[in-house]
This record gives structure tokens, C-alpha cells and sequence, in this order.
């Protein structure tokens, strides 16, 4: 038979989804989670690797914007439904259509490419480095108590039908996206995600709920959340499980918080993402009964160093040289002069001597700000040419908060 990677054709969308649930351990997910993926998937940006008649390979990606270190939104093109089938695996269908995929990001004109990755060590040969972090915590609020911030008595909560809510809910995110590096500005249809709730993948909690925060009449923050029941012989021990929390202000936050923490006949209050720096963590009394854990979130790899180094601001004047390896993308090979502040950047080939060695994925670890150039240097990532050099560019690189993915692709 003939192999032969091929751009996706609608009419094979459910022949090349199965097989990305076959990779995936075989499980079919629920017919809404699959209607939704079959209306965002953009066939343009997929691929399948076609064995005869067969698909033994997927891979896509979305076109997003994603919020970076100034508040700027960069075209990035998110990577996703990569898999193999397991008869076809350790043949060079992954890394042909990692080739693909990237030539064409960069012909597309996509400074950076982003993931989540089911295997964090997959992509880090392809020039990807782990760039945003997440929390994970279980609250056990029968023993954890919060202290909020002045004026949270003045918030009112409302419970809302989450479908209803949708358009409120947004605003408050599209504002919040600037602010963090790592967010994703909602693209057309991807709003519909927030509220895929299938009954099968419930595990016994409630259908999905949200409660919105209003000031004077206006909506500043929300969480959608269900409730999962349980008893012991003691009594109530159920879990509050949080799906997404937004707000503008710490009063608001800090409402939504409360609430959460005191449903009624909960014991528990799981949280599965949150960034690592979130507010929640200086509101409880024992962080220690919250069993805080961390995790990777977001892949990032510049796709074209120069672009994608302008697009951010940096919290600090820098001038340095990167001398930058890139085996996969050998045209961002070389020496490249980056000069900024907090008002924009410069990046631009030089023959000046470099100041400072890496490869392109602990740059794009290193690009939200949320992972220091020096710590990368003290396990031997980026070497340091010139004296001070490293500390400059560190400092430079990092962000006042830490850059967070708020929901998958």
C-alpha cells in the first residue's frame, strides 16, 4: 500500500476522528464533545496520514490569539488531535506531520504554535518548551477558613442558567484576557465549549451551574461549577468541582471564592486548573489543607524567532544576543539582537557576538515569562557568554503575573 500525508477533507472528518479516539485509548467521547469538535475543527489546518485507504495519523491545528507579556493578542496557531495509530507508531508519521504542520504555520504567517500535551516529552524534540504552569487543589473547607479583602460584602451573587449567562460571562473573560499571558481570546464557536456539560462525562456530579458576581447592577465576575454529592456515616462530604472562575476586581474574586467554599453538604472544594499564582491561595487559612499540586499547561514554540520575540513588551530595558539553535526550523538558526522595553522590541539578525547560547525551546519556555532564563541556566539549557548578560535577559523576560492556559484545545 501507499502512504501519503493529505490535507483533511470534510466527508473523512469522522473517519480521522476515530482514529484520534482509537490513539487515545479507543473510548468514544459523548456526541456532543464530538458535534462540537467536528464545528471548530478547521479541515484547511488538519492533516491525515493516509495508509490506502486507512487513516493512520491526525493532527490540526486552531487559529487563535494569544495574550503575551504587554497585553498584545499574536496570531498563534494551536496544535491539537495529534495521534498514531498504535500499528503505525516509530515510523516518522509524527515528525512528518510535525514538518508539515509547521512549514505551514510559517508560510500562514504565525509567529508561535502552541499545546497541551498528553505526554509532556513528545514535543520538546520538535523545538517545543513548557512555558505556563497550572494548580491543581482540593480545599477542604471544613477545616480551611478565608479572609477576603475589604468591600466583598458589597458583592452580590446571583445564580444564573449557564446558556443565559454565556454573553455576561464572556465580557468579563475577553477583559480578563490581556491580562494574563497565556490566555486565548475566544474565537468564533469556541464559547460553545464553556458550556459542553454531556451527562456521561458527569461522574455523578450535577449538571453544570454558575453564579455571577454583580456590582451595581453590572456583572464582574462568574464561576461555573457542579456539585458532586456524597455521604459518609458523618454526614454531608460532598465536592464543589470548579470548571472556570473570572473577575475583575479582588472583592469580586474573592465573593465567588466564599461561595464556593460554603455550598451547602460540601466538604471538599477540587480545583482542576488555576494559575499558579492565583488569589485563592492567599485567601485560605491553611494552605497546607488544600494539598496544592502543579503541573505543565501550555507547549509554546516560536515559529520565527524575530516576530515572535517583537511582539512582546519586556518589564525591563534589554539589549542582548541570542545565539539560537533550531535543528527542526533551521531559519531561526543564527545570532539574533533583541532590543526593548515596556514599550515594544526590536529583533533582528546580527554578527555581533552572542551574549547568551540556547535553543529555541528554552526561548519559547522562557517567552510568557513565567519560567526564568536563569533557572533554564541552572540545569544547563542556556549558557551564558557575556557577564551579566543572563540576569538582564531574565529579568527582561519575566511578567508581573504568571502566564496561565485557561481551558484546553
Amino acid at each position: 500500500m501507499t502512504t501519503e500525508l493529505r490535507v483533511l477533507e470534510p466527508a473523512e472528518w469522522d473517519e480521522w476522528y476515530g482514529m484520534l479516539e482509537l490513539a487515545f485509548g479507543g473510548v468514544a467521547e459523548s456526541p456532543e464533545e464530538r458535534a462540537l469538535y467536528r464545528e471548530l475543527t478547521e479541515c484547511e489546518r488538519s492533516y491525515g496520514f493516509w495508509d490506502g485507504e486507512s487513516c493512520v495519523g491526525t493532527s490540526g491545528a486552531f487559529s487563535f490569539r494569544l495574550s503575551v507579556p504587554g497585553g498584545a493578542l499574536v496570531p498563534a496557531a494551536g496544535v491539537t488531535m495529534v495521534g498514531v495509530a498504535p500499528t503505525h507508531r516509530r515510523r516518522g508519521i509524527l515528525t512528518a506531520m510535525m514538518r508539515r504542520q509547521l512549514d505551514d504555520v510559517r508560510a500562514g504567517g504565525e509567529p508561535l504554535a502552541v499545546l497541551t500535551a498528553s505526554e509532556p516529552e513528545i514535543y520538546g524534540r520538535f523545538g517545543y518548551g513548557v512555558t505556563a504552569y497550572a494548580t491543581r487543589a482540593e480545599i477542604d473547607t471544613n477545616r480551611v477558613r478565608l479572609t477576603v479583602p475589604e468591600g466583598t460584602d458589597e458583592v452580590t451573587l446571583r445564580l444564573a442558567d449557564p446558556a443565559k449567562a454565556l454573553g455576561a460571562c464572556e465580557a468579563v473573560y475577553a477583559r480578563k484576557v490581556p491580562t494574563r499571558p497565556g490566555m486565548l481570546a475566544r474565537q468564533p464557536g469556541w464559547e460553545k465549549q464553556a458550556l459542553c456539560d454531556p451527562a456521561s462525562e458527569r461522574g455523578g456530579a450535577s449538571p453544570q451551574m454558575c453564579v455571577l458576581a454583580e456590582r451595581a447592577g453590572e456583572v464582574v465576575g462568574f464561576a461555573r461549577y457542579a456539585v458532586k454529592p456524597d455521604w459518609s456515616p458523618a454526614g454531608a462530604e460532598g465536592v464543589v468541582l470548579v470548571r472556570d472562575l473570572e473577575a475583575l476586581d479582588p472583592a469580586a474574586e474573592a465573593a465567588l471564592w466564599r461561595f464556593l467554599c460554603s455550598v451547602d453538604l460540601t466538604s471538599t472544594v477540587r480545583i482542576h486548573s488555576r494559575p499558579v499564582d492565583d488569589a485563592w491561595q492567599h485567601l485560605v487559612s491553611d494552605v497546607r489543607r488544600c494539598s496544592p499540586t502543579q503541573r505543565d499547561g501550555l507547549h509554546l514554540r516560536l515559529v520565527e524567532v524575530g516576530a515572535a520575540l517583537e511582539a512582546r513588551t519586556y518589564q525591563a530595558p534589554v539589549d542582548v544576543v541570542f545565539e539560537v539553535a533550531d535543528a527542526f526550523c533551521p531559519w531561526n538558526e543564527g545570532r539574533w539582537r533583541l532590543t526593548g522595553d515596556a514599550k515594544g522590541a526590536v529583533c533582528a539578525r546580527t554578527d555581533d557576538p552572542a551574549d547568551l547560547a540556547l535553543s529555541v525551546r528554552e526561548l519559547g519556555a522562557a517567552y510568557l515569562g513565567g519560567v526564568s532564563l536563569t533557572s533554564l541556566a541552572a540545569a544547563g539549557r542556556v549558557r551564558e557568554l557575556r557577564a551579566g548578560a543572563l540576569v538582564e535577559a531574565s529579568v527582561a523576560f519575566g511578567s508581573p503575573v504568571a502566564p496561565w492556559l485557561p481551558h484546553g484545545f
